[in-house]
């Protein structure tokens, strides 16, 4: 490999993203044919599959087999925790959280989508938009994401029918109005439609495929810089001798600046004295620094406790479905 071939493959920008939608949308196989098609799994990976497709009786391979790896799972057909998965082309890496479906499961899906910058709504294009997808919506929103992909899957058992599509983007465009970017796709995971290669059996759609959008959207370096001061205390660091208390960890999500008001414990606020590193004293951090903390006031607080801005989360959020 040449050394400008190294170069351009360290220098590939990373997309973090997650799969959601209701149960049965076909997530998993989703998921399947992404790694598949994009030559992401190994032998003997692909013969496990093979073989049980087989045993299955299945005239092509189970897909979904890849990426639900619980007993549980495989038994029930279904999603249950957050399955991480890693791929890559020659314009971007990848890192996919394909998250469950099922209602009681949705905590699961929030963790996902949390840490993604791009969300890959799936909906069966038989029962179009459901509660669910309004409910993985509504979280994506409200954690930040501000790119969507709805995939209309399961095309073909709708004869590749153009008119129920159009029916479903129109719907849901006007549901995802508050992101900044909304793409659409008519899918058959199953068949590979759309998902890496383009389908020929829908001439009617000229837009790219999935795997297209996801090597070419144009994200932010990262979405945590915009969002409110988020600091986790990691370790409290006391000197007895010289009064010092500072608190240590890794800003989560924002910036901070000496003579920052922000809020500790039940509301109460503080003001930032000073910001220490391991190359000494800044007069401001931002998110994905390791900082030490130096508050106006002494404060019990201790490891798990949160600094935050203003705008300080409350301790229970609930998401609701609109």
């Amino acid at each position: 490999m040449t050394t400008s071939v190294q170069d351009h493959l360290q220098d590939r920008e990373t997309l973090r993203l997650c799969t959601a939608g209701s149960v049965d949308d076909g997530k998993s196989t989703f998921v399947g044919r992404l790694l598949h098609d994009t030559k992401s799994v190994l032998a003997d990976q692909l013969s496990a599959v093979e073989r049980t497709s087989r045993e299955k009786g299945l005239d092509q391979l189970d897909l979904s087999l890849l990426v639900d790896g619980l007993r549980a799972e495989r038994e029930q057909g279904i999603t249950i925790d957050v399955a991480y998965r890693y791929f890559s082309t020659p314009k971007r890496t990848f890192i996919l959280a394909d998250t469950p479906g099922h209602v009681q499961y949705t905590r699961n899906t929030v963790t996902g989508v949390s840490t993604s910058q791009v969300v890959v709504l799936l909906v069966d294009a038989r029962t179009g938009i459901v509660e669910q997808t309004r409910r993985h919506l509504r979280a994506a929103e409200l954690l930040g994401v501000r790119t969507v992909v709805l995939a209309v899957n399961k095309i073909d058992l709708v004869d590749f029918d153009s008119n129920t599509f159009d029916a479903i983007a129109q719907d849901f465009r006007l549901l995802a109005a508050a992101f900044d970017q909304v793409h659409v796709v008519p899918i058959s995971a199953l068949y590979g439609d759309n998902v890496v290669e383009p389908s020929a059996h829908m001439p009617w759609y000229t837009g790219p495929t999935v795997l297209e959008l996801l090597e070419n959207i144009s994200v932010t370096a990262d979405r945590a810089h915009d969002l409110g001061f988020r600091f986790p205390i990691q370790y409290v660091i006391r000197e007895h001798s010289s009064d010092y208390r500072g608190y240590a960890g890794s800003i989560a999500a924002g910036h901070v600046a000496v003579g920052d008001t922000v809020t500790v414990g039940q509301g109460r606020t503080t003001q930032v004295l000073g910001i220490d590193t391991s190359d000494g004293p800044v007069d401001h951090a931002q998110a994905g620094d390791a900082v030490v903390l130096l508050l106006a006031d002494d404060i019990d607080l201790s490891r798990g406790d949160l600094i935050a801005g203003p705008d300080r989360p409350d301790a229970v959020r609930s998401i609701t479905a609109t």
